[in-house]
């Protein structure tokens, strides 16, 4: 029986097992997990949210092959009121560096989100300046470029200061605190590669 588990990744911690320097890794919050269990993909020590560990070699191969293309949901806080005109550039796709070459973005679903979102205070909090306000918005993607949201928001002159993965398909990190996890069976595949 293959196992899955949905782990809610901190901000500043390693989505590797092994050490770094003095950096919090995931071996921080598994100290006893199984060496065939591993994370799929990554999130940047500075990004927090949903994912996934398992042993599942099928699963991994279907998330992290690029032709699958399953959505993956951000919330995103950025630097200063965002307008109508940024997120239409985002749906469409921006430009950004990739391997130090330029490279148009697939087509996103980005949308405002009018009410803060209810989510976990972040430790350290992001720096609080009076003068400039902030904007949350949803953003999903079908692709994975390092860094990319953090870049796509950039492009459209409104950087990222907090970045929360929210949701794999249709599996949501909703109900998991930072540095909690919950186990799934089987059935959760289909809600990760995006199937109801």
């Amino acid at each position: 029986m293959h196992r899955y588990i949905i782990f809610y990744k901190p901000y500043q911690v390693l989505c590797q097992f092994s050490p770094e320097g003095d950096k919090k890794t995931l071996a921080h919050f598994f100290p006893e997990l199984p060496k065939n269990i591993y994370p799929v993909g990554r999130l940047d020590f500075d990004s927090e949210g949903m994912l996934l560990l398992t042993d599942d070699k099928q699963l991994t191969h279907q998330l992290l092959e690029p032709k699958f293309a399953h959505p993956r949901t951000y919330l995103v806080q950025v630097e200063g009121s965002i307008t109508a005109e940024a997120i239409a550039q985002l749906q469409k796709g921006v430009n950004i560096s990739v391997n130090g070459k330029q490279y148009r973005t697939r087509p996103a679903v980005a949308e405002i989100i009018s009410q803060i979102p209810e989510v976990p205070e972040r430790n350290p909090p992001i720096r609080y300046r009076k003068e400039i306000p902030t904007s949350w918005i949803s953003l999903t993607l079908t692709e994975g470029k390092n860094r990319q949201v953090r870049k796509m928001t950039a492009a459209v002159n409104f950087p990222t200061l907090r970045l929360i993965r929210y949701a794999i398909g249709s599996c949501q990190i909703e109900g998991v605190l930072p540095g909690q996890y919950k186990e799934h069976d089987w059935r959760i595949k289909q809600q990760l590669m995006g199937r109801p």
